[in-house]
C-alpha cells in the first residue's frame, strides 16, 4: 500500500468530508466515555485513530501492514502501535472497553473470526464500518482504486457473522454516505435522508454487551511491537 498516498485522499474534498461522516456515525453509535480505551483494528495509516483520540479516547491501532504503521508512527507518535493479525488478535482477553475496526473488515477472509476476536477484547462493544452492498457507492466504485479486493457486506450477514458468540450482542445499525461524489447535492442529501434508510455506502454496526462485564487487564504494548498484558502491583 502506498501509505501516503492513501492519507493523502483524506486531505481532499471528498476524503475528507466522506472521512468525517464517517467518524461522527461511528461516535454516535458506540457512544463511548471520555478516556474510555479502543482498539483501531486495521488502523492503516491512522486517520480515524487520530480522529478516535482527538474525541479523548485511550486508542491503540493495530494493524499487519508494517509500511502504514511507520506513517501513522511518524505522522501521530502518541498512539501506542501493535502488529497483529485480525484473526488471531494478540491481546488479552477483556483488555480494552470498545474497539471499532473501520474499512478493515472488508480485506478479512474470515470476518467471524476477526468479530469474535474484536468481542473477546473488549468489556463493552464493538463498531463496524463496512462497505454496503445495496449502494450508489457499490455501483459505481466496486473493483476500482482502494476498493479493489474488497467485500461489500449486507446487515444480513453481519448478523451471521455474531451467530457463533458466547454471548449474543445488542446490535445496532446506521449508513451514510448516500451519494458518494462529495459535492453540494451528496451534503445536502446527507442531511436530509434518515440513516435508519439502508442504502448508504458506509454500513456502521454496533455490537453492545447487555451488561458491561467486570474490568479486564490493561494492556501492554511493548517495545517489541507485542500485546501484553498490563500487570498490577
Amino acid at each position: 500500500m502506498d501509505a501516503a498516498g492513501y492519507h493523502a485522499w483524506y486531505g481532499t474534498p471528498r476524503g475528507a468530508w466522506i472521512g468525517h461522516t464517517e467518524l461522527r456515525l461511528l461516535l454516535d453509535l458506540l457512544r463511548p466515555e471520555a478516556g474510555a480505551s479502543l482498539l483501531d483494528l486495521g488502523c492503516g495509516t491512522g486517520w480515524f485513530s487520530a480522529g478516535l483520540a482527538a474525541r479523548g479516547l485511550a486508542v491503540i491501532g493495530l494493524d499487519p501492514d508494517l509500511q502504514a504503521l511507520a506513517f501513522l508512527r511518524g505522522h501521530a507518535p502518541g498512539i501506542p502501535l501493535v502488529a497483529g493479525d485480525a484473526e488471531n488478535l494478540p491481546i488479552a482477553d477483556a483488555a480494552f472497553d470498545y474497539a471499532a475496526a473501520v474499512a478493515s473488515l472488508c480485506f478479512v477472509t474470515r470476518p467471524e473470526q476477526a468479530v469474535a476476536e474484536l468481542w473477546r477484547v473488549t468489556r463493552r462493544g464493538v463498531v463496524l464500518g463496512l462497505l454496503h452492498r445495496r449502494s450508489l457507492l457499490y455501483l459505481i466504485r466496486r473493483g476500482r482504486g482502494g476498493y479493489r479486493g474488497a467485500r461489500w457486506d449486507r446487515l444480513r450477514a453481519v448478523e451471521g457473522w455474531t451467530e457463533g458468540l458466547a454471548e449474543r450482542p445488542e446490535i445496532q445499525a446506521r449508513w451514510a454516505v448516500f451519494l458518494p461524489g462529495g459535492g453540494p447535492m451528496s451534503r445536502l442529501v446527507e442531511l436530509a435522508v434518515p440513516q435508519r434508510l439502508p442504502v448508504g455506502g458506509f454500513l456502521a454496526v454496533a455490537l453492545r454487551r447487555h451488561a458491561s462485564p467486570a474490568r479486564g487487564r490493561d494492556l501492554l504494548t511493548a517495545g517489541d511491537g507485542q500485546a501484553r498484558p498490563l500487570k498490577r502491583r
